[in-house]
């Protein structure tokens, strides 16, 4: 997998101005820029007009969603543990019925 080139705000944001500034298009830009693809040009221009400077910052790295299978201790509700502990106890009981055949 190859690496994926990482560049500044200031390097987006000179990218992005120099498109909305009408004096060149993205396949223009990206050769003066040296930027393999214009598909990159378009995404920094549709996050700037979305969200300003932020949507130029480096995103990699920063996910803030759950990952599935990762609990934090100490925060389950006596329901979910309830639960837990009677799955384990159908599972032990299903165990010990398969050992005795």
């Amino acid at each position: 997998m190859g690496k994926k080139t990482t560049y500044s705000k200031e390097f987006k944001l000179r990218a992005v101005r120099m498109y909305l500034e009408g004096n060149s298009g993205y396949l223009r830009i990206c050769k003066e820029l040296g930027i393999p693809d214009t598909k990159t040009i378009r995404l920094w221009v549709k996050n700037y007009r979305t969200t300003g400077m932020a949507g130029l910052e480096e995103r990699r790295g920063k996910t803030k969603k759950f990952r599935g299978g990762q609990r934090e201790k100490g925060n389950h509700t006596e329901e979910l543990e309830l639960q837990r502990l009677r799955a384990e106890n159908a599972f032990l009981k299903k165990l010990l019925a398969f050992q005795r055949r």
